[in-house]
């Protein structure tokens, strides 16, 4: 079942003779259940379609379809709605509010919506992302690896249509990466949780089971590992 598709997404910065082409003719489909890893240097594009497909920025030209549902069209209202409800958000850096235990950061997306809380789903979010004795600390008493992880518990809490992980492990040390990764694609395998994850290190690219690399705004290659 196809759960993400973009047609010619284009994004366009400046004006004039300042024109800066940041996408130009991306397409691009995802299955339900893939974990793909969209790979390239620093300034091609990757972080600028991320955000497009979470509905942070919209394209210039082109549609991005997410369940059927067009969001390139969505108002700011809409496209924060949106997010919070179908699109799970992992950066770099962790955005946990600082003076709310890590339990309220989690659900904070549930509580903004006075959703009821799924406590069984929450228990197994929790436990596989081993954060589960950490619930009623506050983000600065807990490791980076510790605070990523509930980062990732967050994005997971409503169930969301995508996951999009933007160099998730760039602010880690080796170990805590592998092991947010190892995360991801446990969330990946046990709750078919659909992942887009965005890097410039093409170890981390290897552990998706499919690779996009994109080179000044357009994609260059795309392959499922083994190819």
């Amino acid at each position: 079942m196809e759960i993400l598709k973009c047609d010619n997404i284009r994004k366009v910065y400046g004006s004039g003779n300042n024109q800066v082409a940041a996408l130009n003719g991306i397409n691009l489909s995802v299955e339900k259940g893939e974990f793909v890893a969209i790979i390239g240097a620093s300034g091609s594009g990757k972080s600028t379609l991320l955000h497009i497909l979470g509905g942070v920025d919209t394209p210039t030209e082109g549609n991005v379809m997410v369940e059927g549902i067009d969001i390139s069209t969505m108002n700011r209202t809409q496209s924060a709605i949106f997010r919070r409800r179908k699109v799970g958000l992992v950066y770099q850096f962790y955005n946990l509010i600082p003076t709310l235990t890590v339990r309220k950061n989690i659900l904070m997306p549930l509580l903004l919506d006075k959703k009821k809380v799924n406590q069984e789903y929450f228990e197994q979010v929790v436990t596989s992302l081993g954060i589960a004795d950490k619930l009623d600390f506050l983000p600065n008493q807990l490791s980076g690896g510790q605070q990523q992880r509930a980062a990732i518990a967050r994005s997971l809490i409503y169930r969301p249509a995508l996951l999009l992980a933007d160099e998730p492990t760039g602010n880690l040390d080796r170990r805590n990466g592998e092991e947010i990764v190892d995360m991801l694609k446990l969330s990946n395998r046990n709750l078919n949780q659909t992942i887009l994850l965005i890097t410039h290190d093409e170890r981390v690219a290897l552990e998706a089971d499919r690779i996009v690399t994109i080179e000044d705004g357009r994609i260059i290659a795309d392959r499922k590992r083994g190819d």
